[in-house]
């Protein structure tokens, strides 16, 4: 019997790349997303490139109170069990916190933190019962340091990694297993959706860059090998090191240069 794995953000960029690569390894899929248009291609898509692949589509705003709960009990995730669940979906918000905007920034919190939460939440019993189960939730560089001009993005992914490193242990030996991917730099239109300049992957930035495909490659087999922090490219490996080692403040001023030269205007 295949197993099935729940994708959230799963109509473009990580998620739909992680749909892929479920349907080619042989697991059937539930995409939730708040684009239906897009969700709908995405389904003909994974369906005509894997035919015995069961894709179901549920359109949701997880950034909307009790978006988890309508999730978990959506007709099309009550057919079968959810064996993987992917918290994907995120965005993210660029500016000076004092004059962003709040309504958007509770989305962004609601949506990285509470939804992510409850999700595991609601999925991780029945995994536990079941003896079987993988959480793979998606988190970013920018989960090991502060900065400026993205503070609530940076604040939400810390939690996501701290989340995620906590349960993973709580898990240990039930058949179940955790995984948080921290992706760098990955050339998917996130950096235009913030508000910042559409970033330049020139040939002196391009060994900094890692791919979607790439990316999402990495965080299957980390997530089937229960790995619990996977970060893929050697030198986001070597950043998340380093900036452990190097004052708090320091950090902060570097990261506070770096996103003011992608700041608009």
């Amino acid at each position: 019997m295949k197993h099935c794995a729940l994708i959230t953000g799963a109509s473009g960029g990580i998620g739909l790349e992680l749909a892929r690569v479920f349907a080619k390894n042989g697991h059937h899929l539930v995409l939730v997303d708040i684009r239906e248009p897009e969700l709908e291609a995405a389904k003909r898509e994974l369906q005509a490139m894997v035919p015995d692949c069961l894709v179901s589509c549920v359109v949701e705003d997880l950034a909307q109170a009790g978006a988890a709960a309508r999730v978990a009990t959506h007709p099309e995730v009550q057919k079968q069990p959810i064996d993987v669940l992917v918290n994907n979906a995120g965005f993210g918000m660029f500016g000076f916190f004092a004059e962003t905007d709040w309504a958007r920034e509770s989305s962004m919190i609601h949506l990285h933190v509470l939804t992510l939460t409850h999700l595991t939440k609601l999925f991780l019993p029945g995994m536990i019962s079941r003896g079987y189960g993988k959480i793979l939730n998606i988190a970013s560089m920018a989960g090991f340091q502060p900065s400026p001009l993205m503070s609530i993005y940076y604040a939400t992914k810390a939690y996501v990694l701290s989340f995620t490193q906590s349960i993973a242990n709580e898990v240990k030996g039930t058949g179940v297993s955790a995984t948080v991917l921290c992706p760098g730099m990955v050339p998917t239109g996130f950096q235009q959706s913030v508000g910042a300049a559409k970033p330049k992957f020139s040939a002196k930035s391009s060994w900094m860059v890692t791919t979607v495909e790439y990316v999402a490659q990495f965080g299957f087999q980390a997530t089937m090998k229960g790995k619990v922090v996977a970060i893929p490219g050697a030198l986001n490996v070597l950043m998340a090191t380093l900036v452990r080692l190097v004052p708090r403040n320091m950090v902060t001023a570097f990261l506070r240069r770096a996103q003011e030269k992608n700041r608009k205007g």
